[in-house]
């Protein structure tokens, strides 16, 4: 019993293939077409592929087309090609806009994108054109069954970017301990809180702005002192409004002491 169902296997995946070999050698279309599909629903999504490829022109203004075409795109993304089936799904958006499968073309197209995005401390182009396109995917289809993950998709690639941001501006408070340069330090976390105002990282981004400023005044030279004093001092003064109960307030309150210093010599002085 055992044997004969091997043979059966053997047999039932010979027949596969030969069907397989056949429709790709012959001219046949229509077959290409048929054995395509069951390839398709198989599974066998390279082989279904290669038989697509070879009929797509010939399907062109026929009625067939349009499955066709979603099938060929589709089979893409199945094989993990995302940028192919990312600009095959944007064609088929594009030449199919009453199919009913157009909404799934285009948060597809959108979805293959960003399936490209990188780790964020990589070039985040991908990163964007997903958010782009599962943006406008939402635009133009609100109503659509696949906007709850399209949106839960933009979430992360949002968080992608401002993971990426903070790190950059973190690293320029860093630098700035070689350079001198906290201002470039202090500029970029004022861009990362302005880009980013819900952001888990914005505590440490109003901490560091408050260290970075901090440490401008104390080096100053004497004819810049006292106006990044009281600078350094209204950060300190926004830090302690938005996370008076931080742990940091320790750290932030021996700061300000230091500038409260500095800040009583001017008023001896004058």
């Amino acid at each position: 019993m055992k044997k004969l169902f091997y043979l059966f296997i053997t047999f039932t995946v010979l027949s596969s293939c030969s069907s397989y070999q056949k429709a790709l050698k012959k001219p046949d279309v229509a077959q290409k077409f048929k054995v395509g599909e069951e390839l398709y629903n198989k599974g066998k999504y390279a082989k279904a592929n290669k038989l697509f490829a070879q009929i797509v022109p010939n399907y062109r203004g026929k009625p067939q087309a349009e499955k066709l075409m979603f099938l060929y795109s589709n089979s893409f993304y199945e094989m993990k090609d995302y940028y192919l089936a990312s600009y095959q799904f944007e064609r088929f958006a594009s030449a199919y806009p009453d199919s009913e499968k157009v909404d799934e073309a285009a948060f597809l197209s959108g979805k293959a994108t960003y399936m490209l995005s990188p780790v964020h401390s990589k070039d985040q182009t991908e990163t964007r054109d997903a958010i782009d396109k599962l943006q406008v995917f939402i635009n133009l289809f609100p109503d659509s069954e696949y906007v709850p993950e399209a949106n839960k998709l933009i979430q992360d690639l949002d968080f992608k970017l401002e993971l990426k941001a903070y790190e950059i501006a973190k690293q320029y408070n860093k630098i700035a301990g070689y350079t001198g340069d906290y201002n470039a330090s202090i500029k970029a976390f004022d861009n990362f809180i302005l880009d980013f105002p819900g952001s888990v990282y914005r505590e440490d981004a109003f901490f560091y702005k408050l260290d970075s400023a901090y440490k401008v005044s104390m080096n100053s030279i004497e004819s810049k002192k006292k106006e990044r004093l009281e600078k350094a001092k209204s950060y300190y003064n926004n830090y302690k409004k938005n996370y008076g109960d931080s742990e940091r307030m320790e750290e932030a309150n021996e700061m300000l002491e230091d500038i409260n210093k500095e800040l009583e010599e001017y008023s001896t002085k004058s």
